[in-house]
């Protein structure tokens, strides 16, 4: 990264106060950066770093007062929001590093392939029959992809993921090391005899456009038809999606979460970590659930927030915990008193 204070504000729409001919080299922490790096300051609790910070210049909101000298070399750069500029600076900074278009010689791309132009494939990368490849992609270390497979455009796949057979993955996508995309759900029928019968997996996983999945993050393919992820959804490290369920567009979900089969979650949903959902239900749009709740029927009101196990209306939860408590110091104290009682008898 080599930008100036001054390109740099046009692609955050910002204003410079200070030197616009400094030169950025780095992205850094506002309390660890040191001369020629950038730095962001969004959270109110940090402000008594910008007086002492080594950074070059700062993203501050743009009605920032400062209420104590800044150092002199430091320029401010004023945006309207300093944490999602800054973002946006990383993604251009992480475009800025792509790797140079070309296949290395020691992948394996079957020649009954489609490779689009600008793209990188890495080392030991596998790319089976009929898969196709949009343009511009990274395709990194000791990727697999499997046969008849469909990945868009200016997409990302870190090391070492798995995207089995028919897997269908969308327009600039970012897949972390280790998930895999396409395994088979977990179907077997009992056959009698105290063991059981593999149920073959013959759908396939559907991701949209601008999705996100984290590392070791496992989505299964569907029994039938396919397992559904949609265009903007974001999934944290080591979630478990089943076969057949179905993710609305705009979800973001935290890491450890597992959902069992045929679930449907609706857009824009928010879903905390090590959250556990039950099969076949059904959840609203703009949902929120409270991390390590375990969801047992499906959630029909939108826009409502849940907590606990079994999970719960925030305000039925919160009014249960507080009565919970009540009922523990009540009965602490009765027991408290039956001592002190027995105590005086024995005097």
């Amino acid at each position: 990264m080599e930008i100036s204070v001054a390109d740099l504000a046009r692609l955050v729409d910002g204003i410079v106060v200070g030197n616009s001919n400094t030169t950025l080299r780095a992205v850094s922490k506002i309390e660890e950066a040191t001369e020629g790096s950038l730095a962001f300051l969004a959270n109110p609790d940090y402000e008594p770093f910008i007086y002492e910070t080594q950074a070059s210049a700062v993203l501050v909101q743009q009605d920032f007062s400062p209420r104590e000298n800044l150092p002199k070399s430091l320029t401010l750069i004023r945006v309207e929001d300093p944490y999602s500029a800054f973002a946006r600076i990383l993604n251009w900074a992480q475009k800025e590093k792509k790797h140079p278009a070309g296949i290395h010689a020691s992948s394996v791309v079957s020649t009954n392939s489609e490779i689009g132009e600008g793209c990188y494939i890495g080392p030991l990368v596998i790319i089976e029959d009929g898969a196709k490849i949009g343009s511009h992609c990274q395709i990194h270390g000791r990727v697999s992809i499997g046969k008849n497979c469909s990945i868009g455009d200016n997409c990302i796949i870190h090391p070492n993921v798995t995207i089995m057979d028919e897997s269908v993955i969308g327009n600039e996508c970012i897949i972390q090391p280790g998930a895999i995309i396409g395994s088979d759900g977990f179907g077997f029928a009992p056959n009698g005899n105290n063991d059981y019968l593999k149920v073959p997996q013959i759908g396939n996983v559907r991701i949209g456009n601008r999705c996100e999945i984290g590392a070791a993050t496992t989505i299964d393919r569907a029994t039938m038809g396919s397992t559904v992820i949609e265009d903007g959804v974001k999934l944290d490290n080591q979630i478990q999606v089943a076969h057949n369920v179905s993710i609305g567009q705009n979800t973001v979900i935290a890491a450890q979460t597992g959902i069992a089969g045929s679930t449907s979650i609706g857009e824009n949903c928010m879903i905390g970590g090590q959250v556990g959902f039950a099969g076949h239900l059904t959840i609203a749009s703009g949902v929120k659930i409270a991390a390590q709740s375990g969801v047992t029927k499906s959630i029909q009101e939108a826009d409502s927030v849940w907590q606990g196990t079994p999970a719960l209306p925030i305000k039925d939860y919160q009014s249960q915990q507080i009565t919970l408590r009540k009922l523990i110091r009540s009965l602490v104290l009765q027991r408290l008193e039956q001592l002190e009682k027995q105590s005086n008898v024995s005097k």
